[in-house]
């Protein structure tokens, strides 16, 4: 065993070859000081009784779950809202304006599949401003805000790989106008992978891959980081859940609030129509008694292709990360720790070979584990599935080409303004091929919805191929 005189790290180092995990010292006598000295404070962030349970749950070989007695969940459908919405918007309304709502944006993730350097959420996505997507979303948080002449807590969960990138960014654009005080950054847990003998993976000499512990992590790292204290100390009792690529997402909805609220919803979500069944979206059903998501890859193919006698499907409400969640209910998910159960991905792992070479796998050589936000429905007391239309609430961005690329958010965006200003009564210009002549990009501080636009006087320049809408008369 390797010997310090340091007492504090030699408990670590013990600790290392307690769990039989020694072989990431393999190099300890090629480092220096400084090396040997951030490897321990590495392996001193790792939980090793976690890290033990998971190893059992790989050696195991889990099988993935069959779900018996599998129900279609309640859901408040589009047509239950047309004489439902207006009978709780003012519950909604009504707890935004007194403070009790915050929001919580995921964004942890890179954007290298879009082939950008960078937070996903410094991508440009706008049309006309190519505003990026933290611009975007800061803007429709200031607009509610104003409507409601209040100020909403911003909570924004970063990754250690972009945090100190992200928060520079919003210090380089003045936060978006946005008041500082009323932002929160914090971090989500890192934690190891491990290879299929259930051993630590050395990316580095004097490194352990680490990998963020999914977005179910936000659970746990809004109370670690004191998030939740804070939301306590703000009076504020409903948190709104969005992930950082959905250029629809419909921020603090006052009418989603209504729903939650009114039901005494513990965690609720918002669901789309899957288009096909075979659409790479998770779903929410009833397994027994409790509403459940289930990953579109854990779905037998038979409940998959289920189908009502009306032909329709009978597994339709697709998830689109979109969740309210009661402060108090947060807090209960962390008593006595965290509690989500975490999931294994089998990925390609770069690592350090016996010889010390960076080695990049041309297979999947190792096991990364995850949790999944959606798991806390299981542990709602209440719960509430509100539909809304894609078009207008749920335009990821993913890929760098095809679907779900900044092509198709940029279409869905002029897509969404065009039928607005369609709605408040406005033509727009049209060619001989029925395309729109212009692009129009409106501005979430001039109008949030369709409505903001009624009555409004907007001139339409034919001569300008683009227009941005960024305040109204």
């Amino acid at each position: 065993m390797i010997q310090t005189d340091n007492k504090e790290k030699q408990k670590i180092i013990e600790r290392v070859y307690h769990y039989n995990q020694d072989h990431v010292f393999r190099f300890w006598d090629e480092l220096d000081q400084k090396q040997k000295d951030e490897l321990l404070e590495q392996i001193d962030s790792i939980d090793f009784d976690l890290l033990n349970r998971q190893i059992k749950q790989v050696l195991a070989d889990h099988k993935p779950v069959h779900y018996k007695d599998l129900h279609p969940p309640e859901v408040v459908t589009l047509n239950r809202r047309k004489n439902q919405d207006k009978q709780v918007m003012g519950i909604g309304e009504k707890a935004i304006a007194r403070g009790k709502t915050a929001a919580l944006l995921v964004a942890g993730g890179q954007g290298t599949r879009l082939g950008f350097d960078g937070p996903k959420g410094e991508y440009p996505v706008t049309p006309v401003k190519q505003k990026s997507l933290f611009q975007l979303h800061a803007e429709k948080l200031i607009a509610i805000g104003r409507r409601y002449k209040t100020s909403i807590p911003w909570y924004i969960m970063t990754s250690q790989t972009n945090k100190n990138q992200t928060v520079q960014f919003f210090k380089d654009h003045d936060y978006f106008g946005y008041q500082k005080g009323d932002i929160f950054f914090f971090t989500q847990e890192m934690i190891p992978a491990i290879d299929r003998k259930g051993k630590l993976i050395l990316d580095e000499k004097d490194h352990i891959f680490m990998n963020p512990n999914g977005h179910g992590g936000s659970i746990k790292a809004l109370d670690k980081s004191g998030a939740l204290q804070d939301m306590k100390e703000r009076g504020a009792d409903f948190l709104f859940y969005f992930q950082v690529d959905n250029v629809l997402t419909r921020i603090c909805d006052p009418i989603y609030f209504g729903y939650h609220i009114d039901a005494k919803s513990e965690m609720s979500s918002k669901v789309v129509h899957k288009k096909y069944a075979e659409e790479k979206m998770g779903i929410l059903c009833k397994v027994s008694d409790k509403l459940h998501l289930i990953e579109y890859s854990d779905l037998s193919h038979e409940d998959m292709h289920a189908v009502n006698p009306d032909g329709s499907l009978k597994f339709w409400a697709g998830n689109i990360a979109t969740h309210i969640f009661d402060r108090q209910f947060l807090e209960r998910e962390n008593e006595g720790g965290f509690r989500l159960p975490y999931h294994i991905a089998e990925k390609s792992i770069p690592y350090i070979d016996q010889n010390g070479k960076k080695t990049e796998p041309d297979k999947k050589n190792g096991v990364k584990f995850e949790t999944f936000v959606f798991d806390a429905l299981e542990d709602a007391r209440a719960t509430v599935c509100v539909e809304v239309e894609r078009e207008m609430e749920f335009s990821p961005l993913k890929n760098s080409k095809g679907e779900n690329s900044p092509t198709t958010v940029r279409n869905d965006l002029l897509h969404l303004y065009r039928s607005w200003l369609e709605t408040a009564g406005y033509k727009i210009p049209l060619d001989k091929n029925g395309k729109p002549q212009i692009e129009v990009e409106i501005s979430p501080l001039a109008a949030l919805s369709a409505g903001d636009l009624i009555g409004k006087q907007i001139d339409f320049d034919k001569g300008n191929r683009q227009i941005y809408i960024e305040k109204l008369d």
